[in-house]
């Protein structure tokens, strides 16, 4: 009988109510923590993925000038470092597979940042060199880790400390 003396938005939220407490067992307005393990504050991923997020479009405005996307910029910073690759390393480099590399690799080339060339002893295997045009970039775009480290702001000690963690993590999510 009180179903009756509600008004729509009330039905719609008792409705709501009602099917929270059915999907979790208890009402939506209950906050206890009775399962820890499912608190967002408990999380390990969470931190991860937010400062992962905020860092990489840190890196929009430095990068913009230049015509790149972070993953065209740490893209060229394995090329920097190598030179020249078989597609299938600089994947590995870069925890990529070679459906997101292709077309990334497609844009550095029309960029005139590399060059993909096929090889004569096995025309499956790509390798991937920087032009003149990559090389030079690197000298330009020299300022962008200090400008990002500036944003990050954490001593020298604790950022090693931060990448050894963070490599640690990916060779035992990558071993499972």
């Amino acid at each position: 009988r009180t179903g009756l003396l509600m008004s729509s938005s009330q039905k719609e939220m008792q409705s709501v109510v009602a099917a929270s407490t059915f999907a979790s067992g208890s009402s939506a307005l209950d906050t206890s923590p009775d399962i820890p393990e499912l608190l967002l504050k408990n999380q390990l991923c969470f931190p991860l993925y937010s400062a992962s997020k905020e860092v990489v479009r840190r890196y929009t405005p430095l990068l913009k000038p230049f015509g790149l996307t972070y993953t065209q910029y740490v893209t060229m910073m394995v090329l920097w470092e190598h030179r020249s690759l078989d597609v299938s390393e600089l994947g590995e480099f870069l925890h990529l597979d070679s459906g997101t590399l292709t077309p990334l690799l497609k844009k550095l080339e029309a960029k005139g940042y590399i060059a993909r060339q096929k090889t004569d002893a096995d025309a499956r295997r790509l390798i991937v060199s920087l032009t003149e045009s990559g090389s030079e970039l690197k000298q330009q775009m020299k300022d962008v880790p200090h400008q990002i480290g500036s944003c990050v702001n954490l001593t020298p000690e604790d950022a090693d400390e931060l990448r050894r963690l963070l490599n640690k993590i990916l060779a035992h999510v990558e071993e499972g």
